[in-house]
């Protein structure tokens, strides 16, 4: 049990769950509410990526094997605290879209939980379908976000264009926490929060509301374009019981996991906070009366998403993270293979991070941005100042983890932090918490105090922003 704040006993008597619906696994947390205290949690592997053999780069996950695991999960918290929930919060993977039928998006049939029915598949944030041709083809967004591909809008733009008949067969979009959300209330419409629409383009935060008009021209089919609502707003009651939360239960708008996994562990107008999970990103909040540009910063490596209370978090986003880490360790295993060595060894990015350790620092220099970056989407990595000296695997590893820090700090350089006001540097993100190496790169690279947030992660944060509007 992890503990952020005291509790009376009575404030146990009721848990707000938070749910994080991420890339790779799904997390649930039991948050006591009217304080800080997680009572219980879980996390479950999704394993749900779809393979490609299409040739356009897409990047899909099936929407069941996610739900699969979202009951594995909620079936390993202890019922009688389920029985006690008196809120329910989503956050989840943001930029991506599902497609599904009004009314018949599930099955409740089971009884206890539900499954996916009439659904498409999810196009993550991940997918590459969209080119830069394509992109640019597209009409200019009245919004600050420019739009990459693995964007929900993108993403539409191009079934309109390659495969219109498939958006015959749908009603409804969303990403896969707002599907959650309608599948719980038995809503048979989408509804977002400014943190998501802003993910998917042609959103005006500002304003909060959807570019229809430049939409429309563009042949859009608006009927797809969720309603929106403000952060922390609950929009309808569980239909059912469901894990043993009663039926009644009120859900909460899905939130951004970016937004939530800041939430939960930022304290202070004078933190950052640099979360390295699949991805990367390093943020800090904007002044109250900040308002972002009018029109998209293309090559600007800093964006500014919404947050709560109409306020804005001035964001590095990098597409390189623990993906480029683990990239690696597949391709070591990959060649091994090739030479006909069989290697099922589970720890083995154990032993590369301990080889790394025996390596106190390198001159070989990697750029680990293998997907390149939206603000630069042809960047490819790259490996220089190798002699025959650094070419051990700590040296190679070492340099490795110090690019995926350097890359960041290059998008958002420290001086800018510090012209901000920020004094403290809050580390976050399974690929922080399980690499030592890694951190020791972060804390030479911050000229800051650098602590790591014990439950900096999305579904705690998701909890503790209903606990905290309730």
């Amino acid at each position: 049990m992890q503990h952020l704040a005291t509790c009376h006993p009575e404030v146990m008597s009721n848990f707000i769950l938070g749910i994080d619906l991420g890339t790779t696994s799904v997390k649930a947390v039991l948050l006591a509410a009217g304080c800080r205290t997680v009572a219980a949690g879980h996390s479950e592997p999704t394993a749900a990526d779809v393979s490609d053999d299409r040739g356009i780069k897409a990047k899909e996950q099936d929407p069941g094997r996610i739900i699969n695991a979202v009951n594995r999960c909620l079936a390993q918290l202890p019922g009688d605290k389920l029985q006690h929930v008196s809120r329910v919060g989503l956050t989840g993977q943001m930029h991506g879209v599902l497609f599904w039928k009004a009314n018949s998006g599930c099955d409740w049939s089971n009884g206890n939980y539900f499954t996916p029915r009439d659904t498409s598949q999810l196009v993550t944030w991940q997918d590459g379908r969209c080119s830069s041709d394509f992109l640019s083809s597209l009409p200019k967004p009245e919004s600050h976000l420019g739009v990459s591909t693995g964007f929900g809008c993108a993403t539409i733009f191009w079934y309109m264009k390659h495969r219109p008949q498939f958006l015959e067969d749908f009603s409804v979009a969303g990403t896969i926490q707002d599907y959650v959300v309608s599948m719980l209330c038995g809503l048979d419409s989408c509804v977002m929060t400014p943190q998501n629409a802003a993910s998917w383009g042609f959103f005006n935060t500002t304003s909060s509301q959807w570019n229809e008009n430049t939409l429309k021209a563009a042949g859009f089919p608006i009927r797809l374009l969720p309603r929106c609502v403000p952060p922390g707003a609950l929009v309808g009651q569980t239909r059912s019981a469901w894990h043993g939360v009663p039926a009644g239960t009120p859900v909460g708008a899905a939130l951004g996991d970016f937004q939530c996994s800041v939430y939960s562990c930022m304290s202070s107008p004078a933190d950052a906070v640099l979360n390295i999970s699949t991805s990367a990103q390093l943020t800090f909040a904007m002044p109250a009366d900040f308002t972002p540009p009018d029109s998209p910063q293309l090559e600007s490596s800093i964006s500014y998403f919404p947050y709560f209370d109409s306020s804005y978090l001035a964001v590095a986003a990098s597409l390189n993270g623990g993906n480029a880490l683990a990239t690696f360790v597949e391709t070591l295993a990959a060649w091994m293979k090739e030479l006909g060595v069989e290697s099922r060894d589970p720890c083995m990015y154990e032993k590369l991070i301990g080889s790394a350790l025996n390596q106190e620092s390198s001159d070989l220099m990697v750029s680990p941005t293998i997907l390149g970056e939206r603000h630069d989407p042809l960047r490819l990595g790259q490996v220089t100042n190798i002699s025959s000296s650094n070419l051990s695997l700590g040296h190679v590893f070492r340099a490795l983890c110090r690019g995926v820090v350097s890359n960041v700090t290059s998008m958002m350089p420290v001086e800018h932090l510090q012209k901000a006001g920020v004094r403290r540097l809050v580390g976050s993100g399974s690929a922080l918490a399980r690499n030592e190496v890694l951190r020791q790169e972060v804390e030479r690279a911050f000229p800051l105090q650098v602590v790591y947030g014990q439950n900096a992660d999305s579904a705690v944060g998701v909890a503790m922003a209903l606990s905290d509007r309730i």
